[in-house]
Protein backbone atom coordinates (compact mmCIF):
# COMPACT_ATOMS: atom_id res chain seq x y z
CA UNK A 1 0.00 0.00 0.00
CA UNK A 2 1.25 3.41 -0.72
CA UNK A 3 2.10 5.98 2.14
CA UNK A 4 1.99 9.50 1.96
CA UNK A 5 5.75 10.92 0.89
CA UNK A 6 7.59 11.84 4.55
CA UNK A 7 5.43 9.92 6.39
CA UNK A 8 6.82 6.61 8.64
CA UNK A 9 4.80 3.53 9.31
CA UNK A 10 4.75 2.78 13.22
CA UNK A 11 7.04 -0.35 12.43
CA UNK A 12 9.61 1.47 10.63
CA UNK A 13 10.08 3.98 13.76
CA UNK A 14 10.12 1.06 15.99
CA UNK A 15 13.01 -0.28 14.04
CA UNK A 16 15.21 2.27 14.27
CA UNK A 17 15.19 2.18 17.79
CA UNK A 18 16.68 -1.82 17.07
CA UNK A 19 19.45 -0.05 15.06
CA UNK A 20 20.59 1.66 17.86
CA UNK A 21 23.95 0.38 19.66
CA UNK A 22 22.89 -1.89 22.71
CA UNK A 23 19.31 -0.96 22.93
CA UNK A 24 18.10 -4.59 21.46
CA UNK A 25 19.99 -6.10 23.97
CA UNK A 26 18.94 -3.50 26.87
CA UNK A 27 15.39 -4.36 26.04
CA UNK A 28 16.07 -8.15 25.72
CA UNK A 29 17.71 -7.45 29.64
CA UNK A 30 14.87 -5.62 31.05
CA UNK A 31 11.89 -7.80 30.01
CA UNK A 32 13.21 -10.96 30.89
CA UNK A 33 14.04 -9.24 34.43
CA UNK A 34 11.34 -7.36 34.79
CA UNK A 35 8.60 -10.39 33.83
CA UNK A 36 10.26 -12.83 36.05
CA UNK A 37 8.88 -11.72 39.26
CA UNK A 38 5.55 -12.45 37.81
CA UNK A 39 6.11 -15.99 36.77
CA UNK A 40 7.28 -16.30 40.43
CA UNK A 41 4.49 -14.63 42.02
CA UNK A 42 1.94 -17.28 39.77
CA UNK A 43 3.80 -20.22 41.45
CA UNK A 44 3.38 -18.71 45.19
CA UNK A 45 -0.06 -17.65 45.13
CA UNK A 46 -1.32 -20.60 43.36
CA UNK A 47 1.08 -22.75 46.08
CA UNK A 48 -0.40 -20.63 49.03
CA UNK A 49 -4.28 -20.36 48.31
CA UNK A 50 -3.72 -24.37 47.56
CA UNK A 51 -1.90 -25.78 50.66
CA UNK A 52 -5.15 -25.56 52.46
CA UNK A 53 -8.51 -27.72 52.00
CA UNK A 54 -11.52 -26.11 50.39
CA UNK A 55 -13.30 -25.07 53.27
CA UNK A 56 -10.38 -23.65 55.05
CA UNK A 57 -9.00 -21.20 51.74
CA UNK A 58 -10.99 -18.13 52.29
CA UNK A 59 -9.92 -17.81 55.88
CA UNK A 60 -6.26 -19.44 56.50
CA UNK A 61 -5.51 -19.33 53.07
CA UNK A 62 -6.66 -15.21 52.97
CA UNK A 63 -4.58 -14.86 55.75
CA UNK A 64 -1.28 -16.51 54.06
CA UNK A 65 -1.80 -14.33 51.02
CA UNK A 66 -1.79 -11.40 53.42
CA UNK A 67 1.32 -12.66 54.75
CA UNK A 68 3.10 -13.37 51.39
CA UNK A 69 2.59 -9.71 51.19
CA UNK A 70 3.78 -8.94 54.44
CA UNK A 71 6.94 -10.84 54.09
CA UNK A 72 8.57 -8.40 51.30
CA UNK A 73 7.27 -4.96 53.18
CA UNK A 74 10.41 -4.26 55.72
CA UNK A 75 13.49 -5.65 53.22
CA UNK A 76 11.51 -3.31 50.13
CA UNK A 77 10.76 -0.42 52.27
CA UNK A 78 14.86 -0.44 53.14
CA UNK A 79 15.52 -1.18 49.70
CA UNK A 80 13.59 1.49 48.12
CA UNK A 81 15.06 3.89 49.91
CA UNK A 82 18.76 3.17 48.89
CA UNK A 83 18.25 2.24 45.12
CA UNK A 84 17.76 6.19 44.18
CA UNK A 85 21.37 6.97 45.50
CA UNK A 86 22.88 3.83 44.27
CA UNK A 87 21.62 4.26 41.17
CA UNK A 88 23.00 7.85 40.74
CA UNK A 89 26.51 7.06 42.40
CA UNK A 90 27.20 3.81 40.63
CA UNK A 91 27.57 2.44 37.18
CA UNK A 92 24.36 1.07 36.40
CA UNK A 93 25.38 -1.73 33.92
CA UNK A 94 26.92 -3.14 37.23
CA UNK A 95 24.68 -2.88 39.64
CA UNK A 96 22.07 -4.38 36.97
CA UNK A 97 24.19 -7.38 36.79
CA UNK A 98 24.82 -7.64 40.79
CA UNK A 99 20.90 -7.30 41.31
CA UNK A 100 20.10 -9.82 38.66
CA UNK A 101 22.42 -12.24 39.95
CA UNK A 102 20.75 -11.82 43.56
CA UNK A 103 17.27 -12.70 42.23
CA UNK A 104 19.03 -16.39 40.35
CA UNK A 105 20.20 -17.31 43.94
CA UNK A 106 16.72 -15.95 45.29
CA UNK A 107 14.93 -18.20 42.92
CA UNK A 108 17.12 -21.37 43.79
CA UNK A 109 16.01 -20.97 46.98
CA UNK A 110 12.46 -21.37 46.13
CA UNK A 111 13.12 -24.37 43.90
CA UNK A 112 15.07 -26.09 47.01
CA UNK A 113 12.17 -25.34 49.51
CA UNK A 114 9.25 -26.65 46.95
CA UNK A 115 11.46 -29.61 46.24
CA UNK A 116 12.00 -30.79 49.80
CA UNK A 117 8.85 -29.33 51.03
CA UNK A 118 8.73 -29.73 55.22
CA UNK A 119 5.70 -30.67 55.71
CA UNK A 120 5.57 -29.62 59.65
CA UNK A 121 2.66 -27.74 60.60
CA UNK A 122 3.33 -24.43 62.45
CA UNK A 123 0.79 -22.99 64.70
CA UNK A 124 0.05 -18.84 63.69
CA UNK A 125 -1.50 -16.01 65.71
CA UNK A 126 -4.74 -15.79 64.22
CA UNK A 127 -8.01 -17.29 64.05
CA UNK A 128 -8.45 -20.44 66.44
CA UNK A 129 -6.59 -23.28 64.78
CA UNK A 130 -4.47 -21.16 62.40
CA UNK A 131 -1.38 -22.66 61.12
CA UNK A 132 0.97 -23.19 58.31
CA UNK A 133 2.73 -25.65 56.74
CA UNK A 134 6.77 -24.70 57.41
CA UNK A 135 7.50 -25.41 53.49
CA UNK A 136 4.74 -22.34 53.23
CA UNK A 137 6.94 -20.30 55.60
CA UNK A 138 10.11 -20.84 54.32
CA UNK A 139 8.71 -19.29 50.49
CA UNK A 140 8.70 -15.85 51.97
CA UNK A 141 12.09 -14.78 52.25
CA UNK A 142 12.91 -16.06 49.07
CA UNK A 143 10.19 -13.93 47.45
CA UNK A 144 11.50 -10.92 49.55
CA UNK A 145 14.40 -11.00 48.01
CA UNK A 146 13.07 -11.28 44.92
CA UNK A 147 11.00 -8.14 45.56
CA UNK A 148 14.17 -6.51 47.14
CA UNK A 149 16.08 -7.43 43.39
CA UNK A 150 13.22 -5.60 41.76
CA UNK A 151 13.00 -2.48 43.54
CA UNK A 152 16.38 -2.45 43.39
CA UNK A 153 16.92 -3.33 39.21
CA UNK A 154 14.12 -0.85 38.28
CA UNK A 155 15.56 2.71 39.16
CA UNK A 156 19.06 1.68 37.17
CA UNK A 157 17.19 0.48 34.30
CA UNK A 158 14.87 2.83 33.86
CA UNK A 159 17.13 6.21 34.01
CA UNK A 160 19.62 3.69 31.85
CA UNK A 161 17.10 4.16 28.76
CA UNK A 162 17.92 7.94 28.39
CA UNK A 163 21.73 6.96 27.97
CA UNK A 164 20.36 4.82 24.49
CA UNK A 165 17.42 7.09 22.78
CA UNK A 166 17.20 10.59 21.72
CA UNK A 167 14.16 12.34 24.29
CA UNK A 168 11.98 12.04 21.07
CA UNK A 169 11.64 8.46 21.09
CA UNK A 170 11.72 8.14 24.52
CA UNK A 171 7.97 7.06 24.28
CA UNK A 172 8.14 4.48 21.62
CA UNK A 173 11.41 2.69 23.72
CA UNK A 174 9.44 2.66 26.87
CA UNK A 175 6.79 1.66 24.94
CA UNK A 176 9.20 -0.85 23.13
CA UNK A 177 10.43 -2.00 26.43
CA UNK A 178 7.72 -2.01 28.76
CA UNK A 179 5.35 -4.43 25.90
CA UNK A 180 8.57 -6.98 25.49
CA UNK A 181 8.11 -7.71 28.78
CA UNK A 182 4.43 -7.55 29.30
CA UNK A 183 4.66 -9.92 26.56
CA UNK A 184 7.04 -11.89 28.11
CA UNK A 185 5.09 -11.99 31.46
CA UNK A 186 2.04 -12.90 30.11
CA UNK A 187 3.75 -15.99 27.83
CA UNK A 188 5.67 -16.69 31.14
CA UNK A 189 2.53 -16.80 33.23
CA UNK A 190 0.10 -18.85 30.81
CA UNK A 191 3.21 -21.41 30.44
CA UNK A 192 3.06 -21.77 34.57
CA UNK A 193 -0.35 -22.04 34.45
CA UNK A 194 -0.24 -24.68 32.27
CA UNK A 195 2.65 -26.30 34.57
CA UNK A 196 0.89 -25.93 37.57
CA UNK A 197 -2.17 -27.67 36.17
CA UNK A 198 0.20 -30.73 34.91
CA UNK A 199 2.60 -31.12 37.37
CA UNK A 200 3.89 -30.08 40.66
CA UNK A 201 4.57 -26.31 41.37
CA UNK A 202 8.76 -26.56 41.74
CA UNK A 203 8.36 -27.13 37.81
CA UNK A 204 6.91 -24.34 36.97
CA UNK A 205 9.77 -22.36 39.12
CA UNK A 206 12.05 -23.14 35.86
CA UNK A 207 10.72 -21.11 33.79
CA UNK A 208 11.61 -17.69 36.14
CA UNK A 209 15.25 -19.16 36.95
CA UNK A 210 15.63 -19.45 33.03
CA UNK A 211 14.22 -15.76 32.84
CA UNK A 212 16.31 -14.33 35.65
CA UNK A 213 19.66 -16.21 33.74
CA UNK A 214 18.73 -15.21 30.35
CA UNK A 215 18.78 -11.91 31.52
CA UNK A 216 22.41 -11.91 32.60
CA UNK A 217 23.61 -13.30 29.14
CA UNK A 218 21.84 -10.38 27.97
CA UNK A 219 22.91 -7.38 30.23
CA UNK A 220 26.79 -8.41 29.36
CA UNK A 221 26.17 -7.86 25.96
CA UNK A 222 25.39 -4.42 26.58
CA UNK A 223 28.42 -2.56 25.75
CA UNK A 224 27.06 0.99 26.04
CA UNK A 225 28.13 3.66 28.89
CA UNK A 226 25.71 3.45 31.54
CA UNK A 227 27.19 5.44 34.28
CA UNK A 228 25.48 8.15 35.72
CA UNK A 229 26.38 11.41 34.48
CA UNK A 230 26.86 14.29 37.38
CA UNK A 231 27.14 17.41 37.88
CA UNK A 232 27.86 17.25 41.69
CA UNK A 233 30.34 14.95 44.03
CA UNK A 234 29.11 11.98 45.38
CA UNK A 235 27.74 12.73 49.05
CA UNK A 236 26.87 9.75 51.50
CA UNK A 237 23.46 7.45 50.80
CA UNK A 238 21.51 9.26 53.20
CA UNK A 239 22.70 12.73 52.39
CA UNK A 240 21.80 11.78 48.81
CA UNK A 241 18.43 10.18 49.61
CA UNK A 242 17.53 13.09 51.55
CA UNK A 243 18.61 15.25 48.27
CA UNK A 244 16.65 13.63 46.06
CA UNK A 245 13.30 13.46 48.35
CA UNK A 246 13.72 17.31 48.78
CA UNK A 247 13.86 17.81 45.01
CA UNK A 248 10.61 15.90 44.22
CA UNK A 249 8.91 17.65 47.01
CA UNK A 250 9.73 20.79 45.26
CA UNK A 251 8.49 19.39 41.82
CA UNK A 252 5.00 19.67 42.99
CA UNK A 253 3.32 18.20 39.74
CA UNK A 254 5.71 15.00 40.43
CA UNK A 255 4.66 15.37 43.98
CA UNK A 256 1.74 14.42 43.37
CA UNK A 257 1.81 11.89 40.61
CA UNK A 258 3.50 10.03 43.80
CA UNK A 259 0.69 10.42 45.94
CA UNK A 260 -2.05 9.27 43.05
CA UNK A 261 0.03 6.12 42.68
CA UNK A 262 0.32 5.35 46.71
CA UNK A 263 -3.51 5.18 46.73
CA UNK A 264 -4.17 3.71 43.40
CA UNK A 265 -1.48 1.02 44.31
CA UNK A 266 -3.05 0.34 47.77
CA UNK A 267 -6.55 0.06 46.85
CA UNK A 268 -5.57 -1.84 43.76
CA UNK A 269 -3.46 -4.13 45.88
CA UNK A 270 -6.84 -4.80 48.56
CA UNK A 271 -8.59 -6.60 45.51
CA UNK A 272 -5.74 -7.63 43.46
CA UNK A 273 -4.20 -10.01 45.38
CA UNK A 274 -7.08 -11.81 45.97
CA UNK A 275 -7.56 -12.95 42.40
CA UNK A 276 -6.69 -16.17 42.88
CA UNK A 277 -9.60 -16.77 45.45
CA UNK A 278 -11.57 -14.46 42.85
CA UNK A 279 -11.36 -16.89 40.09
CA UNK A 280 -11.79 -20.42 43.07
CA UNK A 281 -14.67 -19.15 44.63
CA UNK A 282 -16.30 -15.97 42.82
CA UNK A 283 -16.03 -17.42 39.53
CA UNK A 284 -16.23 -21.37 40.67
CA UNK A 285 -13.02 -22.41 38.71
CA UNK A 286 -9.83 -24.27 40.81
CA UNK A 287 -7.58 -25.37 37.95
CA UNK A 288 -4.19 -23.29 37.80
CA UNK A 289 -4.28 -22.63 33.70
CA UNK A 290 -7.35 -19.92 34.51
CA UNK A 291 -5.33 -18.09 36.99
CA UNK A 292 -2.42 -18.26 34.31
CA UNK A 293 -5.17 -16.81 31.86
CA UNK A 294 -6.21 -13.89 33.68
CA UNK A 295 -3.12 -12.99 34.59
CA UNK A 296 -1.87 -13.33 31.11
CA UNK A 297 -4.81 -11.45 30.08
CA UNK A 298 -3.70 -8.51 32.03
CA UNK A 299 -0.14 -8.51 30.77
CA UNK A 300 -1.08 -8.49 27.41
CA UNK A 301 -3.41 -5.19 28.13
CA UNK A 302 -0.14 -3.57 29.57
CA UNK A 303 1.47 -4.56 25.75
CA UNK A 304 -1.02 -2.70 23.73
CA UNK A 305 -1.39 -0.07 27.03
CA UNK A 306 2.92 0.62 26.74
CA UNK A 307 2.37 0.60 22.57
CA UNK A 308 -0.80 3.08 22.23
CA UNK A 309 -0.03 5.67 24.17
CA UNK A 310 3.19 7.27 22.61
CA UNK A 311 0.70 7.37 18.83
CA UNK A 312 -1.59 9.55 20.95
CA UNK A 313 1.05 12.27 21.72
CA UNK A 314 0.54 12.98 25.39
CA UNK A 315 3.84 14.83 26.02
CA UNK A 316 1.95 18.33 25.53
CA UNK A 317 -0.88 17.04 28.09
CA UNK A 318 0.60 14.11 30.16
CA UNK A 319 -0.87 15.94 33.35
CA UNK A 320 -4.41 15.44 31.89
CA UNK A 321 -3.56 11.72 30.29
CA UNK A 322 -2.92 10.85 33.83
CA UNK A 323 -6.06 12.03 35.58
CA UNK A 324 -8.24 10.47 32.48
CA UNK A 325 -6.19 7.15 33.44
CA UNK A 326 -7.24 6.81 37.08
CA UNK A 327 -10.61 7.26 36.11
CA UNK A 328 -10.35 4.00 34.03
CA UNK A 329 -8.09 2.32 36.48
CA UNK A 330 -10.78 2.98 39.22
CA UNK A 331 -14.04 1.56 36.69
CA UNK A 332 -12.36 -1.47 35.31
CA UNK A 333 -11.34 -2.55 38.43
CA UNK A 334 -14.69 -2.16 39.84
CA UNK A 335 -15.95 -3.81 37.05
CA UNK A 336 -14.53 -7.26 38.52
CA UNK A 337 -16.96 -7.38 41.04
CA UNK A 338 -20.02 -6.69 39.05
CA UNK A 339 -19.18 -10.12 36.36
CA UNK A 340 -19.30 -14.01 37.37
CA UNK A 341 -18.15 -14.66 33.80
CA UNK A 342 -14.42 -15.75 32.94
CA UNK A 343 -15.32 -14.65 29.54
CA UNK A 344 -16.28 -11.29 30.56
CA UNK A 345 -13.59 -11.00 33.69
CA UNK A 346 -10.35 -12.05 31.36
CA UNK A 347 -11.73 -8.80 28.83
CA UNK A 348 -11.70 -6.35 31.65
CA UNK A 349 -8.44 -7.76 33.12
CA UNK A 350 -7.50 -6.89 29.67
CA UNK A 351 -8.30 -3.42 29.72
CA UNK A 352 -6.85 -2.69 33.63
CA UNK A 353 -3.84 -3.81 32.18
CA UNK A 354 -4.17 -1.75 29.09
CA UNK A 355 -4.55 1.54 31.00
CA UNK A 356 -2.04 0.56 33.69
CA UNK A 357 0.13 0.57 30.95
CA UNK A 358 -0.35 3.85 29.49
CA UNK A 359 0.03 5.55 32.85
CA UNK A 360 2.95 4.31 33.49
CA UNK A 361 4.16 5.18 30.01
CA UNK A 362 3.34 8.65 30.42
CA UNK A 363 4.94 8.90 33.93
CA UNK A 364 8.52 7.55 32.75
CA UNK A 365 8.54 9.22 29.70
CA UNK A 366 7.83 13.07 31.67
CA UNK A 367 10.93 12.11 34.31
CA UNK A 368 12.66 10.94 31.85
CA UNK A 369 12.84 14.05 29.55
CA UNK A 370 12.64 16.85 32.43
CA UNK A 371 14.86 15.01 35.04
CA UNK A 372 18.94 15.45 35.20
CA UNK A 373 20.49 12.34 34.65
CA UNK A 374 22.23 12.73 38.53
CA UNK A 375 18.91 13.03 40.36
CA UNK A 376 16.96 10.40 37.75
CA UNK A 377 17.14 7.83 40.37
CA UNK A 378 16.66 8.76 43.36
CA UNK A 379 13.06 11.04 41.87
CA UNK A 380 12.04 6.73 40.35
CA UNK A 381 13.39 5.78 43.85
CA UNK A 382 11.23 7.81 45.35
CA UNK A 383 8.40 7.11 43.14
CA UNK A 384 9.27 3.15 43.75
CA UNK A 385 8.96 4.23 47.62
CA UNK A 386 5.86 6.02 47.30
CA UNK A 387 4.08 4.22 45.23
CA UNK A 388 5.00 0.78 45.76
CA UNK A 389 5.60 0.66 49.68
CA UNK A 390 1.90 0.31 50.24
CA UNK A 391 1.42 -2.57 48.09
CA UNK A 392 2.42 -5.22 50.10
CA UNK A 393 0.28 -3.35 53.15
CA UNK A 394 -2.75 -3.27 50.82
CA UNK A 395 -1.84 -7.41 50.11
CA UNK A 396 -2.14 -7.89 53.97
CA UNK A 397 -4.79 -5.09 54.41
CA UNK A 398 -6.73 -7.32 51.36
CA UNK A 399 -6.56 -10.55 52.97
CA UNK A 400 -8.27 -9.58 56.35
CA UNK A 401 -10.94 -7.38 53.88
CA UNK A 402 -12.10 -10.41 52.52
CA UNK A 403 -12.96 -12.03 55.85
CA UNK A 404 -15.30 -8.90 56.58
CA UNK A 405 -16.49 -7.94 52.74
CA UNK A 406 -16.20 -10.96 50.24
CA UNK A 407 -13.76 -10.89 47.57
CA UNK A 408 -16.48 -9.69 45.44
CA UNK A 409 -16.70 -6.54 48.02
CA UNK A 410 -12.95 -6.00 48.04
CA UNK A 411 -13.26 -5.21 44.39
CA UNK A 412 -16.05 -3.31 44.37
CA UNK A 413 -14.78 -1.14 47.72
CA UNK A 414 -11.23 -0.65 45.35
CA UNK A 415 -12.95 0.39 42.68
CA UNK A 416 -14.95 2.82 43.83
CA UNK A 417 -11.96 4.23 46.07
CA UNK A 418 -10.43 4.94 42.70
CA UNK A 419 -12.60 6.15 40.88
CA UNK A 420 -13.59 8.49 43.71
CA UNK A 421 -9.74 9.54 44.13
CA UNK A 422 -10.06 10.48 40.12
CA UNK A 423 -12.32 12.97 41.22
CA UNK A 424 -9.92 14.25 43.66
CA UNK A 425 -7.54 14.77 41.51
CA UNK A 426 -9.95 16.70 38.82
CA UNK A 427 -10.19 19.21 41.44
CA UNK A 428 -7.82 19.35 43.51
CA UNK A 429 -4.00 18.05 41.63
CA UNK A 430 -3.43 21.25 39.71
CA UNK A 431 0.08 20.67 39.28
CA UNK A 432 -0.42 17.50 38.07
CA UNK A 433 -2.47 18.44 35.86
CA UNK A 434 -0.50 20.87 34.12
CA UNK A 435 2.68 18.54 34.09
CA UNK A 436 3.87 18.25 30.21
CA UNK A 437 7.27 18.72 27.95
CA UNK A 438 8.00 18.76 24.47
CA UNK A 439 10.32 16.32 22.76
CA UNK A 440 13.39 17.38 21.80
CA UNK A 441 16.27 16.01 19.75
CA UNK A 442 19.93 15.41 21.01
CA UNK A 443 22.11 18.33 21.36
CA UNK A 444 19.33 20.59 22.81
CA UNK A 445 19.10 22.17 26.00
CA UNK A 446 16.56 19.35 28.47
CA UNK A 447 14.27 20.46 30.17
CA UNK A 448 13.75 20.68 34.05
CA UNK A 449 11.20 19.17 35.98
CA UNK A 450 10.39 22.49 38.15
CA UNK A 451 9.62 23.73 34.35
CA UNK A 452 6.61 21.51 34.22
Amino acid sequence: MLRPFGRRSPLSQYSDLFRRRSFPAFLVAGALQLAAPSAVLVVLIFSVTLAYPAGERTTYGALALAFLGLAATVPTLVSMFFSGPLTDRHDRGVLMRAVNLVSVVATLSLVADLLYAPAARIAMPGPAGFYMPLWLILLYPGWALISVTTTLFRPAYNTSISHLVATPDLGKANGAIYATAAGVSAASTLTVGALLTLGPPVYSLGVAFALFFATQVALLRVDSDLSVRRRSAPRSLWAEARAGYRYLFHRRGLFEITVLALIVNLCAALAMVEMGLYIASWLGLTTGIWYGAMIAAGTAGVAAGFLTIPRLKFEPRAGRFLVALTFLLGLSLLSFGLVRSIDLALAIYFVYGAVTGMFVNVFLSTVQATVPDEMMGRVFSADELGSSALIPVGQFAGGLLVLFVTVRGSFLLAGGAIVALGVVTLFTFGAMRALAYQPQRDGDAPLDAAAV
